[in-house]
Formats: C-alpha cells, sequence, structure tokens
C-alpha cells in the first residue's frame, strides 16, 4: 500500500530532519559535552516530593548579556543557540541545571577558543580547510531551511495526500474468528454444536488450541488476502458475514472452524493520520528536486578517474 511507502521518516532522516538554528562549529569539543553529561541529575527517590511548577518566565531578551570572558559577551541568544545545537546532552541533565550547564559550556568554549588563536592554531591550513567545510555545512542547513524546508506548505502536503489516495484501490478485508483443533472429528464436532445454536467465542475460548486467539473468542481482527495461509484465507473470504465453515479447514496447523464476522473495504488513512509521512515525502522530492536544479545550473567537473567513473550517491 501507499503509506507503507510513506513511512520513510527513519530512511531519510538526515536529509529530512528540520534544520535547527544551530552553531555547527560547538560539536566539536568533546570535553565540554563531556562536561555537560557529568551534570546530569542523580535518579530522584520515587517517594521524594515533586517540586513546584515554576510560573511561566516572560521570553528573555536574545540581546541580553549573560556573561563575559576577557570582556566578549555571552548573550541570551548565545545560550539559546548552543542549547539547540547541545539538545540531546542537556536532557539528560535536570531541566533546573540546564542553562547554567550551557553556559558553563560555552564559557569553556570561548576560552580554549581563544587560547587556540593565541597559540596561532587557526593559521594552520588544517583548520582552516576545517572551518571552510563548516561553514559550507552551516550555510547548506540554513539553505534547507529557507529554500526547501519553507517552501513545503499545509498545502503542499495536503494536495499531496489528495492525489496519492486517489491512486488507491482499497482492498477487500475480513474481521474473522477461528477455532484450531488437532484432529478433524474435533473440529466436526465443533460444527456440530454450532449447528445446535453453540456459541462461537465460548466454543474457542474452552477449546481453540490458538493461544493467542483463543481467549479473544477465536477473534482474528480483520485481515487483507495475503495474510494468512492460501487454505485459511480462501476459506475465510468465501464466506459470508455470520456464517461459519460447514466443514473443517485443514492447513499445516491443524483443523479450522472459522467464521466470518464482517466483510467491507479496508479503510484508507486520514489525512491527520499520515500528514507527517506525507510531509517527509514531499520534504524529500522538493530537497532531490532543488539539488537536482543547482546541479543543472552549475559547473561540476570531477577530475579523478576513479571518482569519475564511480556511480553518484542519492542527495543527503
Amino acid at each position: 500500500m501507499l503509506f507503507t511507502s510513506l513511512s520513510v521518516k527513519e530512511q531519510d532522516k538526515s536529509m529530512m530532519s528540520r534544520v535547527s538554528s544551530s552553531l555547527t562549529a560547538l560539536r566539536g569539543p568533546a570535553l565540554a559535552v563531556l562536561g555537560l553529561m557529568a551534570l546530569a541529575a542523580p535518579v530522584v527517590a520515587q517517594d521524594a516530593p515533586a517540586p513546584a511548577a515554576a510560573p511561566a518566565a516572560a521570553p528573555a531578551d536574545p540581546k541580553t548579556v549573560l556573561a563575559t570572558v576577557n570582556g566578549q559577551p555571552i548573550t541570551e541568544a548565545d545560550l539559546t543557540l548552543a542549547g539547540d545545537d547541545f539538545a540531546e546532552e542537556l536532557a539528560k541533565v535536570a531541566p533546573d541545571q540546564r542553562r547554567k550547564a550551557i553556559l558553563d559550556v560555552l564559557i569553556d568554549l570561548r576560552l580554549m577558543a581563544g587560547a587556540a588563536e593565541k597559540d596561532g592554531l587557526d593559521k594552520s591550513e588544517e583548520f582552516q580547510r576545517r572551518l571552510a567545510l563548516l561553514r559550507a555545512r552551516a550555510l547548506r542547513n540554513e539553505f534547507f531551511r529557507a529554500k526547501v524546508d519553507l517552501a513545503v506548505t499545509d498545502e503542499a502536503v495536503k494536495k499531496r495526500y489528495e492525489t496519492e489516495i486517489a491512486k488507491i484501490v482499497p482492498e477487500e478485508e475480513v474481521h474473522a474468528q477461528h477455532i484450531l483443533v488437532e484432529t478433524e472429528d474435533e473440529a466436526k464436532s465443533i460444527i456440530a454444536e454450532l449447528d445446535k445454536g453453540g456459541d462461537f467465542a465460548k466454543l474457542a475460548a474452552e477449546k481453540s488450541k490458538d493461544p493467542g486467539s483463543a481467549k479473544m473468542g477465536g477473534d482474528l481482527g480483520f485481515f487483507t488476502k495475503g495474510k494468512m495461509i492460501k487454505e485459511f484465507e480462501e476459506a475465510a473470504f468465501a464466506l459470508e458475514p455470520g456464517k461459519y465453515t460447514e466443514k473443517p479447514v485443514k492447513t499445516q496447523y491443524g483443523y479450522h472452524v472459522i467464521k466470518s464476522v464482517e466483510k467491507r473495504k479496508q479503510p484508507l488513512p486520514t489525512f491527520d493520520q499520515v500528514k507527517d509521512q506525507v510531509r517527509q515525502l514531499v520534504l524529500r522530492d522538493t530537497f532531490v528536486d532543488t539539488v537536482a536544479g543547482l546541479r543543472k545550473d552549475s559547473k561540476v567537473e570531477i577530475v579523478d578517474p576513479t571518482l569519475k567513473a564511480a556511480p553518484s550517491q542519492p542527495a543527503q
């Protein structure tokens, strides 16, 4: 079905994830991250009283100076930016400690960066190449946010949903119950009891060897063709709702007595159920088309013969 193919969120996560306004260069200092993780709060005893909820604070002014390092300010905006970048590490820190933790990380970063500049480490060719790569990555992320992410409107997502839904031919599905026994004679005996007015669900609970469905009165829920073994499926779909098999149905598991509860066309997912998945599709296609357009309008020449002969990887 379509909406199996729509589950691309995990497959395309690296490409599809929303670009946060983060400072890519902050990813480097492992010591800073370790310092953040070291601040993770210990587990609180279950019987400890819950802290009172703090009143909602007014939005902070991004220009507010929170600290200075050798005269250089660290602002509220810097804290927010770093908080986005270190979100995964901050999740391990107690909420009331997070602002101070990220401020400590920023102070350490500024101190180490200043010391590196003082030693001339920023002048090396390797650092300049690394800096150029980080700058390109940050610009790529900003381009994605501005030209791809913001371009995918709710209207575009809804239109794609309607287009894909129109392509689907709903499958027939049946809601069935069954009773599984080991021998044909047992199955025939159950059919005889049903013929006398016996309750199917009660007989399933008492006699079925299928532990999964027996406790539910033999209920298997709805299923489409291709979900059950052939002999069982053919018998189930051949029954009219409310009817049960007049003869035992043999499969590799034993002998079945099957009852059809209901038949219907499989319901199609609503827009609300799959809108996030559809959005990922539209994002992916918009991204791929955008990159293809950039390549088409630019001169790209691969000089290395081995790399030139290698197949290109999909845009990510």
